[in-house]
């Protein structure tokens, strides 16, 4: 039975221990892109990640885009917890209809999507339908701190690669550089999209954080 694991790096190592994981190939959380390569080529029976990766992010893109494809109709997708414990991924559910990505029934409380570690900054979450440019092209901004932002775009993104990011400033905009420090392909109605974090480098912060008042969703 082929298996992949695909855990944060802090518990790899001892999820591999575990008989039920001593023949799987392992990747860490920050090898997901490489592991979805894998995944779509080997068609393994398993893919399972553990819980923390899952409640992210790249976690909940990596269950969409396995569950939206066709040709993984027959792998299954397990939680796992540091107890032993695992949960199934419900199959395909209907998709909403309004050009959302490709929905998954995610297994039992999880924490809030993308929130591990301790945030350099506040990070907020911005009105629907503010575009921004990403080396040229329109992407549309989810959240936004004075060090970084969670955009959707229609054009490919991958990580660590290096961009020149600009937001509408009055009758300009405020341009600067960045890096793409994550990326997650989803499936949605309206097409493929990658939802990307991006953190700047020489973004003047009384900017960002006037924009950001002006752009955030209110309470």
């Amino acid at each position: 039975m082929a298996i992949i694991l695909i855990a944060a790096s802090e518990h790899l190592q001892a999820l591999k221990k575990r008989d039920d994981f001593k023949e799987a190939q392992t990747f860490s959380d920050s090898e997901a892109l490489r592991a979805l390569e894998v995944i779509t080529r080997k068609r393994p029976d398993i893919v399972a990640l553990e819980r923390s990766f899952a409640s992210t992010t790249r976690g909940a893109a990596l269950i969409n885009r396995i569950k939206a494809d066709p040709k993984l109709s027959a792998c299954e997708i397990r939680i796992i917890s540091h107890d032993s414990a695992y949960s199934r991924v419900a199959a395909h559910t209907d998709a909403p209809g309004d050009g959302t990505a490709v929905a998954v029934v995610t297994p039992a409380p999880v924490a809030p999507l993308d929130q591990r570690g301790t945030r350099r900054a506040p990070r907020f979450r911005i009105v629907d339908g503010v575009e921004v440019m990403v080396d040229g092209n329109v992407a549309f901004l989810i959240d936004l701190s004075v060090v970084g932002a969670q955009v959707m775009s229609p054009t490919i993104l991958k990580p660590n690669q290096r961009i020149r990011m600009s937001l509408p400033e009055g009758r300009g905009s405020l341009r600067f550089g960045a890096v793409v420090v994550w990326a997650a392909f989803e499936l949605a109605q309206t097409g493929p999209r990658f939802r990307a974090g991006i953190d700047f480098f020489d973004a003047d912060p009384a900017t960002v954080t006037k924009f950001c008042d002006a752009k955030k969703k209110k309470k």
